[in-house]
């Protein structure tokens, strides 16, 4: 039952995430300030955006709770082993970072 959720969480996001570059796509860069294809077009984009970032610190939480915890179990067996596993939960925030980076991008285009 828990993958069913799951599923049906990315297949949500995904459909927002499509909606959302459906409409920043639909209108193009000489639209007139104040003119409602821009209105959605920002809308679109802002939707990106959030969705950008939030995927990405899902994601990055996810990343670190799995990699945090067999890491802590590797270091309790080998202590030698906590500054290479550290270097992996860096690289699994990582992620968030790259979603902040995407979703300011995005904002740019606003």
């Amino acid at each position: 039952m828990k993958w069913i959720r799951y599923t049906l969480g990315v297949l949500v996001a995904a459909g927002l995430l499509c909606g959302a570059a459906v409409l920043g796509a639909e209108v193009g860069s000489d639209a007139v300030f104040g003119d409602a294809g821009s209105d959605y077009r920002a809308i679109g984009l802002g939707a990106a955006a959030a969705f950008a970032v939030g995927a990405g610190v899902l994601g990055a939480a996810y990343a670190v709770g799995r990699i945090g915890s067999a890491a802590l179990g590797a270091a309790a067996e080998k202590p030698e082993l906590l500054p290479r596993s550290i270097l992996f939960v860096a690289l699994a925030e990582g992620l968030a970072v790259l979603g902040f980076a995407i979703a300011m991008m995005l904002l740019q285009k606003i």
